[in-house]
């Protein structure tokens, strides 16, 4: 890497390759304790090819920002990239350098302007930038002479996001600030819509007006005589709600992972893909270190805030906040998978562990597999469970755990 390159800010994920020893044997003394998630490859390829296939012609980006949703960047690109993806995009200049790091040379989009600090950097590991600034623009030129290359460059328009973006009254002047640069080239025009998995009329409407602005606005771009191959709008939602967002590239995020955002998107996923699923990606695991019998009204953990309703055995696992399990979960009753059975939490969620109230089931023993996300027998945990429960979205659950969870890569050749 070039002297003066920004400090690497990603911080590293431990990956064990799955195919290589039985998940017991990875997990297995040696290792710090018996947690993990276990990747499941095969799901994010088979979900990349359902959505690559639906938004066709148009062009898939894989979006693998934020460690590929918590499920690992580089496995998970290199997955993407087997199920027809023809790109990929990340929010930070570090998190390209890691692509390129493990070998992957395709495109690369970073999603927002980096800081002059990283353009050099971002030149240097061949990613594509996005700009919306007349300094941004400068900066990258200046980075593109220096190096002796030509860049491309993306511009990003804001049609009410309201995040980052050009203001629409300055699209066409700052394409054709890029466009008088010889060092460098439009490749594409985007922008992003906040409210495609909208459920409500207003949501529809919103989106509806934000593509008719855009639609406006490249036909301005053409009028000036400029062209861009590359028009983008649609994320996961988009691509599959509005059809018409799907241009000539959609940049999908969390349909890879296998989760749709929202009843509408699903609804119209159904209606267009008859048959198909999404396969959830991540699986949350780990063992039982302990188990001990309580009398009734006993209260485990901090806070001992509720009493255990009769005698029973609790299992004791070595998971905690520290590692995405939040500790609201204790109150909206959330519950964990062991021996294939739903078992509630018997006290407060700590940092590093929980306890689990296997009520009068003597079987549970130090070593039983605890699923926390995934399936087990016929029962199944999701992030949409999660999600639920906390009032939040998959994505927020995915990417809440922690890099001192490994990961497990699976290689599974079923339904891929």
């Amino acid at each position: 890497m070039a002297d003066g390159s920004p400090v690497r800010a990603v911080h590293p994920l431990t990956y064990v390759d799955g195919a290589e020893l039985p998940i017991e044997a990875t997990m297995a003394q040696g290792r710090s304790r018996p947690a993990w998630a276990e990747i499941d490859l095969s799901a994010v390829t088979h979900n990349t090819r359902v959505l690559a296939g639906l938004a066709a012609p148009a062009e898939l980006c894989a979006v693998v920002k934020a460690h590929g949703y918590g499920h690992g960047g580089p496995a998970v690109a290199r997955a993407a990239l087997a199920g027809g993806a023809g790109r990929l995009a990340v929010a930070l200049v570090d998190e390209g350098v890691e692509l390129r790091e493990h070998g992957i040379t395709g495109p690369v989009l970073l999603l927002s302007e980096c800081g002059p600090d990283a353009v050099e950097t971002a030149i240097e590991f061949g990613l594509t930038p996005t700009l919306y600034s007349s300094s941004a623009i400068d900066a990258f030129a200046a980075g593109a002479r220096a190096a002796g290359r030509r860049a491309s460059v993306h511009l990003k328009v804001d049609t009410g996001m309201h995040r980052v973006g050009a203001d629409p009254e300055d699209f066409v002047a700052l394409a054709q600030e890029i466009a008088r640069e010889p060092s460098l080239e439009l490749e594409g025009v985007w922008t992003h819509l906040p409210v495609a998995d909208g459920e409500a009329e207003a949501d529809r409407s919103y989106t509806e007006g934000q593509l008719d602005l855009f639609d406006r606005l490249l036909a301005d771009l053409a009028a000036a005589g400029i062209e861009a191959p590359l028009v983008h709008a649609a994320n996961t939602a988009g691509s599959i709600a509005f059809p018409r967002s799907r241009h000539a590239m959609v940049r999908c995020g969390i349909g890879l992972y296998g989760y749709l955002p929202g009843d509408a998107v699903q609804q119209s996923f159904e209606e267009q893909a008859p048959g198909d699923v999404m396969r959830p990606a991540m699986a949350l695991k780990a063992r039982v270190v302990a188990v001990r019998e309580l009398g009734a009204g006993e209260r485990p953990s901090y806070g001992r805030l509720r009493p255990l309703p009769a005698r029973a055995f609790v299992a004791t696992v070595p998971i905690g906040y520290a590692d995405g399990v939040p500790r609201a979960l204790f109150d909206a009753g959330y519950e964990v998978l062991i021996g294939g059975v739903r078992r509630p939490l018997a006290g407060m969620v700590t940092m590093d562990q929980i306890v689990v109230d296997c009520g009068d089931d003597d079987s549970v023993r130090p070593g039983d597999e605890v699923v926390l996300l995934g399936t087990q027998g016929d029962e199944t945990i999701t992030a949409d469970d999660w999600a639920r429960m906390l009032r939040t979205i998959s994505y927020e659950v995915v990417c809440g755990v922690g890099p001192r969870i490994p990961r497990v890569l699976l290689h599974r050749s079923s339904g891929g």
